[in-house]
């Protein structure tokens, strides 16, 4: 069978989504891939476009109990992890949960914090659990951490490392919406109107259930072809420090499994690929502005031909 059934579940998702998120279909469905791929997101904007509503749609459609956290210069790694309290009435310390501990994580303005509550934050998106006071804990399954990034020539930002951004999926940015995107949203018909109205449409077992669909998504020899020649490209070019890692290359690949499953597909396309690439790979190859190394990604993507 080329084309599996495409349940109507995770159609009714995204047109939800877009139906809050108006004019932006391909960073909505970007965000959805994330999801279903087990990754984690990034949105750098400036305020006041979308990011965190972006955010709160997708965790009332897909049951996922949301947590805000706002990063701000003098939050501690407790702040985020949780810490022990002693309880006088039991005589003994009684851990309290932070926010990390929800199926949804928006960590709002990131790169305001200071690195080691970042690092507290990142550590958990990597393990999947946390070590609080020598014990240690696991995190929500699902769990999805979106995390919003102001540009970084703005005073009073601490800037993810390399090692930091890696730990992200994918990059994107929302921008500005279209004139008549805006009109609706002006008009009261989009944005936090509709998110009011959102019902939850999946539960935390049926997104498990279509996590585990990647898997059988399946990757024929020429495809990884494309996408081994795509990583030497970025290894040999000149204007390149570094070029996509091998656990880049892997979640590469994971997200265009994704976006195949979302185009209602059990195998790899070229284009598949071609649609993730950019927010997939532009924060792996530079650590400088957003537009800097989605151009150096796009530029690789003219440069290699399809395989097959």
């Amino acid at each position: 069978m080329n084309r599996p059934e495409r349940l109507s579940d995770l159609e009714a998702v995204f047109a939800a989504l877009e139906g809050v998120v108006l004019g932006k279909s391909r960073e909505v469905r970007l965000a959805l891939c994330c999801l279903l791929a087990r990754g984690h997101l990034l949105i750098e904007d400036l305020p006041g476009l979308g990011k965190t509503t972006l955010a709160q749609a997708l965790a009332r459609v897909t049951g996922l109990d949301m947590q805000r956290l706002q990063f701000t210069s003098d939050l501690l790694p407790a702040d985020v992890l949780g810490v022990s309290v002693f309880d006088p009435r039991e005589a003994r310390f009684c851990f309290h949960p932070g926010p990390v501990f929800h199926g949804l994580v928006l960590a709002d303005e990131i790169n305001r914090a200071p690195p080691k509550t970042q690092s507290a934050l990142l550590e958990a998106m990597e393990e999947g659990r946390v070590t609080v006071e020598g014990e240690t804990r696991a995190l929500p399954d699902p769990f999805f951490v979106i995390a919003t990034q102001n540009p970084q020539e703005q005073a009073g930002t601490f800037p993810l490392p390399e090692s930091q951004l890696d730990r992200f999926l994918m990059r994107l940015s929302l921008g500005y919406p279209d004139p008549r995107a805006e009109r609706e949203i002006l008009r009261g018909r989009a944005g936090r109107v509709k998110l009011e109205a959102l019902m939850s449409l999946l539960d935390a077992e049926r997104l498990r259930d279509w996590q585990a669909r990647l898997d059988g998504v399946h990757v024929a020899d020429a495809l990884l072809d494309y996408v081994q020649a795509l990583a030497a490209a970025s290894r040999e070019h000149p204007e390149l420090a570094w070029g996509l890692s091998t656990r880049g290359v892997l979640a590469l690949l994971q997200a265009a499994r994704g976006w195949a499953l979302l185009e209602g597909r059990d195998h790899v396309l070229p284009e598949d690929v071609q649609a993730v690439w950019i927010p997939v790979t532009g924060h792996r190859l530079s650590s400088g502005p957003r537009e800097e190394g989605e151009a150096l990604a796009r530029h690789l993507l003219t440069r290699v031909a399809v395989m097959g």
